[in-house]
């Protein structure tokens, strides 16, 4: 009979202990750096990031000169799940790009000269086609996967092909023609430092991660950069916070700050208060039939 009671009691409880089994005893940190394969300055930055073996996802812009360089780094560094930075804009001033398919292709995505146009207002004010800009993203998609690397996800430059809801739709059918996921889709908690000033980038990260819970995955939006002379050259076109009051360029500043930051966070005790995952793992776990477009978006 006791043995009978035994089992009973280990049959009510079996099933509190898988859950408290399966819920993570520490918060999930999805670690999400931007404007990859803009220039080499972003690049070696991408790079001292990948010696630290971290996962990370990294967000690459394939309508840049410079992926061909992010891509033989991300092949080397598996732990980095890759994603397309769907671009629509060009904004820094004497450093401009195009779309992939070239100007004469999308002409209603371009400037005079054939460069995207350098904010999301301008782009928005234009009489953009929403077929060419189906076309010109899909093209970046497809560049991306002939790269030989595994892309996992896409997600928008500046914003700006999810700044209405015929510009999502666009890229949801993307997404889906392509099998890719979407940041942020997959119930993410979304967190950026692009605008905090550059001194209080560290205090603000850490008292980020310190606060951080068990619960959705933590998705922290990084832009890095090696302050080079390449790259403190550039002036925001689209972002007055990222110059001085009287137009000097300050981005650079910002974005080696946040590469500090983040190799900081590496050799760190901070690093072992999370889990630290990325898209690959989130997609694996959740799948993409999970997705759902944000409120926010």
């Amino acid at each position: 009979m006791r043995h009978v009671a035994l089992l009973m009691i280990l049959a009510i409880a079996s099933p509190s202990a898988s859950s408290a089994a399966q819920t993570p005893s520490r918060p999930e940190l999805l670690i999400r750096i931007d404007d990859i394969g803009m220039n080499h300055s972003v690049n070696m930055a991408l790079q001292q990031l990948a010696d630290t073996k971290m996962p990370l996802s990294a967000s690459v812009l394939f309508v840049c000169p410079w992926y061909q360089e992010a891509v033989d780094i991300l092949r080397k560094n598996p732990q980095i799940t890759v994603g397309v930075h769907l671009a629509l804009n060009s904004e820094w001033k004497w450093y401009r790009w195009g779309p992939v398919l070239g100007k004469e292709a999308v002409p209603s995505l371009v400037d005079t000269v054939g460069y995207f146009f350098p904010s999301s207002d301008e782009f928005l004010a234009h009489k953009y086609d929403l077929g060419e800009v189906e076309r010109e993203l899909s093209a970046q998609v497809e560049r991306a996967l002939r790269s030989g690397l595994k892309i996992e996800y896409v997600d928008f430059h500046m914003g700006t092909a999810a700044g209405t809801p015929e510009l999502l739709a666009v890229a949801e059918r993307i997404a889906a023609k392509y099998q890719l996921g979407m940041s942020p889709y997959f119930g993410e908690a979304e967190y950026s430092l692009f605008d905090v000033p550059i001194a209080q980038k560290q205090s603000a990260f850490r008292a980020y991660v310190d606060s951080l819970k068990p619960g959705p995955v933590n998705l922290a939006v990084i832009h890095v950069a090696q302050s080079t002379p390449e790259i403190r050259a550039l002036v925001d076109m689209n972002n007055a916070t990222q110059n001085t009051a009287t137009g000097a360029p300050l981005m650079a500043q910002h974005r080696q700050a946040e590469l500090d930051m983040l190799l900081q966070f590496a050799r760190g005790p901070q690093s072992k208060k999370v889990t630290l995952v990325n898209y690959a793992a989130v997609i694996a776990r959740l799948g993409r039939a999970s997705m759902k477009r944000p409120a926010t978006q």
